[in-house]
């Protein structure tokens, strides 16, 4: 997957970070070892244990880091709530990869039952975090008489939004075309009950 010269810049541990990354959002958590981080890294699998004393704590890291990555994507974003929500959806298609890669947490969900429960805690704290953020944005964008639908409140509609580029985003993985996640997600825009 990596060599040398493609390894992210930092040290051991960043570097450890980007390729367990790289891994899950290709492979899947249950996809790797830590044998093929070591590989990729450079090291002796033996020096991981250094940094991350077990498969989990190193995916708890990389959740907890995607979780942060999120807050900084967030404020680093226009907050004009139709802006923002396209540049989520950009974000999904070209951050995440749509066609070629998943999403750090969606990624976790189909071993979900092999997981342990602070791992599971961290996945779910990252898409809590993305649809509390949507809550925000869809509250800003969606007319009052929508938000007085018993069966249309925001909170709904965000996990929704965000189940739905979840999907898209497998989905494009699946096919290999980034086509594809573009039409789920044209789709989505026009289900959605926007001003």
């Amino acid at each position: 997957m990596n060599d040398a010269s493609t390894l992210a810049p930092g040290g051991t541990r960043e570097q450890i970070l980007a390729v367990a990354r790289g891994l899950i959002e290709t492979r899947s958590y249950l996809g790797f070892s830590f044998q093929d981080v070591a590989n990729a890294v450079g090291v002796r699998k033996a020096s991981l244990y250094h940094h991350f004393p077990t498969k989990e704590a190193l995916g708890i890291a990389v959740i907890q880091g995607a979780t942060q990555g999120f807050k900084d994507w967030v404020a680093a974003r226009a907050h004009e709530p139709k802006d923002a929500l396209e540049s989520y959806f950009r974000m999904y298609r070209n951050t995440l990869k749509a066609g070629s890669g998943l999403c750090p947490a969606g990624a976790l969900a189909p071993g979900w039952d092999c997981i342990n429960e602070d791992l599971r805690q961290a996945v779910q704290a990252l898409r809590n975090t993305q649809v509390m953020w949507l809550t925000g944005v869809l509250g800003a964008l969606v007319p009052a008489q929508a938000q007085a639908q018993k069966d249309n409140p925001v909170a709904s509609l965000a996990a929704f939004v965000f189940s739905s580029c979840q999907g898209a985003l497998l989905a494009s993985r699946m096919t290999g075309r980034v086509e594809d996640f573009d039409d789920a997600i044209a789709q989505l825009r026009r289900a959605l009950p926007l001003d």
